[in-house]
């Protein structure tokens, strides 16, 4: 006997979609209500690295029929869920989400899984039976009366089998929806036929294959019924429907292992006699497989090369529906991973927040969020439980309107340096000016300024690299390079020439009192953006020391001070010529300091 190429790729018809299952990846391409084919993708343990139970002939048939069961219904219900995902949820979903906690879809659907099942051992295993009992009740037959009456009982039950299973298949032909799904069952047949013949995988070709393929689920389930029937033909009659149930189902682990050896040996080999064994599964698949269009061909295709690509190479990334969760237990997750820092609420609404787009207020109205968003929210909460403060896990921060990138190589922009912000952009909106902004750390200060005063040129300095190159990343977000001039060095050395305005929100905290501050500042924050030396004002005395010969005539030093440091950081203004003013936040703080150069 001749052998022929096979694949180690097989597949299912879902809901709208194909699965393909390859030998170490499964992936399920849906063409979704918006007409994109979306895909779902995971990695599987290999055969050969499962223990030998799942190897070894005859027992790796029933691991592989009810593993594959198990697959293929949760596969099921997954491209369902595309479906239901792209709908804003009904009154009673939102209901059942809110207050009890469950997800009605997956409720239907696992009762319709249930049901389905209960539906195919009623029919398939139970009827055949009883039918059977009528018969020997009806005509008086005496079951027991010799080997030969038990044996032709069984085969009679194992053709009304057949019978039942065939017309069923057939009756389902006439339901549009699952019609659908036996037109994507063709075109899972026509895919992998396409690449067993050898040909490349396009629509085309993939059109011009029979939808009937050797390894077919509906050959097997065929042999199955065959087999079941020669195997439960010798396994004895009684006059009780229940006992010869039971013996049914005791025997169906053989049953399943000896098909799919069958199976297997029949997918090897093509020849008449071969063929000949093959031919009433095969014409059996012409109920359950339907010329497909050619779109339903392409997202066979899809689910077929993403299960090759990942099988070909592991680090191939996985794919996931963006399918509807629960807003309530996607926050409940949320809340026990923030445990260990005893993060309050706002944490888990701002996490909510940035990870849904929706504003804070409309967060109680949510029943459900896209998985997408939950993976998101979920990340931010496992970076959260680090100690890492919501800025540096957000990634960014808001400072004057504006978005600003932050890391953890630069302080984030607090809201009260806002004030020293609108205090210079005061200064320069109705003039041209040039401008020197010291320490600028993220840039946020010098891109506030250059934002809302445009006719305003600014240098911005800070002595870390690392610094500058999260400011110059935020000066080209905001496509401002032609406007702020970024250089590197201690405070005044790199910096040229003369401005008219100074501004610096430079480090304040008194070394002694860092190891005091909260973690999420005293760990995940630059120390150098912080330390202002023993009390707070090194970067003080020397910023001011040499303000007034930088300064054009007019022109004013703007300063952010720590709590109590105002009045001080003003004297020494004052000691250089400068006339102060000093400026509150709204906590009542002195907060800003200003010295104006006098004109000459």
């Amino acid at each position: 006997m001749s052998r022929k190429r096979t694949s180690s790729i097989g597949g299912q018809a879902v809901i709208e979609g194909v699965m393909m299952r390859g030998e170490r990846s499964m992936a399920t391409a849906v063409r979704d209500e918006k007409g994109n084919i979306v895909i779902e993708s995971e990695y599987l343990k290999p055969t050969r690295e499962k223990n030998f139970l799942f190897r070894a002939p005859f027992l790796r048939g029933i691991f592989s029929f009810l593993g594959t069961m198990i697959k293929g219904m949760g596969t099921l219900m997954r491209s369902g869920e595309v479906f239901d995902g792209e709908t804003q949820p009904s009154k009673a979903e939102a209901w059942m989400s809110k207050k009890l906690g469950v997800d009605a879809f997956q409720v239907v659907m696992a009762i319709a899984v249930v049901l389905g099942i209960a539906l195919s051992f009623g029919l398939f295993y139970f009827l055949p039976q009883v039918i059977v009992s009528l018969i020997v009740r009806w005509g008086n037959i005496d079951a027991n009366a010799n080997f030969g009456v038990k044996i032709g009982l069984n085969l009679l039950e194992g053709a009304i089998r057949i019978l039942i299973f065939v017309g069923y298949i057939g009756l389902t032909c006439l339901l549009k929806d699952v019609r659908r799904t036996y037109m994507y069952h063709g075109a899972e047949h026509k895919t992998i036929s396409c690449y067993e013949h050898g040909l490349d995988l396009t629509v085309e070709n993939a059109q011009k294959m029979t939808t009937v393929h050797d390894r077919c689920g509906t050959t097997f389930m065929f042999i199955v019924m065959v087999i079941s029937v020669l195997i439960f033909s010798l396994s004895g009659w009684t006059q009780y429907w229940w006992a010869n149930l039971l013996i049914r189902l005791a025997l169906l682990p053989v049953v399943m292992g000896v098909s799919y050896e069958i199976l297997k040996l029949l997918a090897k080999f093509d020849n008449p006699f071969v063929r000949l064994l093959k031919a009433p599964g095969l014409l059996l698949q012409k109920l359950t497989t339907k010329q497909p269009t050619d779109e339903m061909v392409e997202v066979a295709i899809a689910a077929f090369k993403t299960v090759q690509k990942m099988d070909a190479n592991p680090d191939t990334p996985t794919q996931f529906f963006d399918t509807k969760v629960q807003y309530k237990k996607t926050r409940e997750q949320i809340v026990e991973l923030l445990r260990p820092v005893n993060a309050d609420e706002s944490d888990v609404d701002w996490i909510l927040c940035e990870a849904t787009g929706k504003l804070r207020s409309e967060l109680s109205g949510l029943s459900h969020i896209l998985l997408s968003q939950q993976k998101r929210a979920l990340e931010f909460a496992r970076r959260r439980a680090t100690g890492m403060p919501l800025w540096q896990v957000f990634g960014k921060a808001e400072f004057y309107g504006i978005s600003i990138d932050v890391d953890e190589r630069v302080l984030c922009p607090r809201p009260e340096t806002e004030y020293l912000a609108e205090a210079v952009i005061g200064l320069c909106a109705d003039r041209a000016c040039r401008v020197l902004d010291l320490c600028t750390g993220s840039g946020c200060i010098a891109i506030a300024i250059a934002k809302h005063a445009p006719n305003a040129q600014i240098v911005a300095s800070d002595m870390s690299a690392d610094a500058l190159e999260v400011a110059a990343a935020n000066v080209a977000a905001h496509a401002l390079q032609d406007r702020i001039a970024l250089v590197q060095g201690d405070l005044w050395a790199p910096v040229e020439g003369s401005f008219d305005v100074i501004v610096s929100n430079p480090p304040y905290i008194p070394s002694a009192e860092i190891e005091t501050l909260q973690r999420e500042v005293k760990d995940h924050e630059p120390r150098a953006a912080l330390d202002g030396g023993a009390d707070g004002l090194d970067f003080y005395r020397r910023i001011v020391s040499e303000a007034n010969a930088r300064l054009n005539d007019g022109g004013a030093l703007c300063v952010e001070v720590g709590i109590g440091q105002a009045q001080t950081v003003q004297s020494m203004m004052l000691e250089q010529g400068l006339r102060t003013q000093i400026r509150q936040d709204l906590e009542g703080v002195d907060r800003i300091v200003i010295g104006r150069k006098e004109c000459v």
